[in-house]
């Protein structure tokens, strides 16, 4: 694999940001004519809320994860925005699920398949990662969230400085049954017969704070018949487990040969 680090102009964001890249690096003469045309799977990989862009590369093994599937992964910096255009302050969600995909694919060899398209995230980014597929499943073939704040409106009342979430959601914090709730999104998706299949994978320690909450998500997802693969096992909101997770989210992926 080869890896680099990248800063570079948004101007979505309206400043320099930067994002981790880990790129295939194979035997070229192993590879199908089709592969090498269609350019690489993509798995963007979102950081969590006191996180940031090298997070991921620094406490796990994601470049040796990712080489066995010869998969790209970006990893980009997404600050404490919950990957939303935020009430007062950037406009990450634009930024993620729009300029983004457009830089990397100028920068790099990144198929514009749909089906070669991921995106997954643990904790605030388990949330962006749903967020962005839920709202756009002609986008992404497969979204991951481990140990995600599944229930934002439970999140933004128990877990957040009101202020800070104020700055990102809105003082009013009227998130229920909007496009920021996770909820609302998946009833959306499941109402609208012309979207295509998205695969969900969903994880959560059963000793995380976040458990419960991830339960909720899970119960209404299967509810609606969404296609969500869910599993939970002993375990916290820590990087050990985030570490074992991410292998089985890879290995789970629908990568093409």
């Amino acid at each position: 694999m080869a890896r680099m680090s990248c800063s570079f102009s948004s101007s979505v964001l309206g400043m320099a940001t930067g994002m981790e890249v880990i790129l295939p690096q194979p035997d070229m003469s192993t590879l199908s004519k089709e592969r090498i045309e269609a350019g690489w799977p993509v798995l963007y990989l979102l950081h969590g809320l006191s996180d940031d862009h090298t997070m991921w590369q620094r406490r796990t093994s994601i470049e040796r994860y990712a080489t066995a599937r010869n998969l790209a992964v970006v990893m980009p910096s997404g600050g404490r925005s919950f990957y939303t255009d935020m009430a007062r302050g950037y406009n990450y969600r634009t930024f993620i699920s729009e300029e983004l995909p457009k830089i990397v694919r100028s920068f790099f060899r990144i198929s514009t398949a749909r089906e070669d398209t991921f995106i997954a995230g643990l904790s605030m980014g388990g949330y962006g990662a749903f967020k962005t597929a839920l709202s756009l499943p002609q986008n992404f073939a497969a979204a991951a969230s481990l140990s995600g704040v599944a229930d934002i409106t439970a999140f933004t009342n128990r877990d957040m400085n009101q202020m800070e979430a104020g700055n990102i959601f809105g003082d009013d914090l009227a998130v229920t049954g909007t496009d920021h709730d996770l909820f609302h999104l998946g009833s959306k998706l499941a109402a609208d017969e012309s979207a295509p299949d998205l695969m969900l994978y969903q994880c959560c320690g059963t000793e995380d704070f976040l458990y419960h909450d991830n339960l909720r998500f899970r119960d209404h997802a299967m509810s609606l018949g969404l296609n969500l693969l869910y599993e939970e096992g002993p375990g916290i909101h820590e990087w050990a487990y985030w570490d074992k997770q991410i292998q089985r989210v890879i290995d789970w992926l629908p990568i093409r040969a």
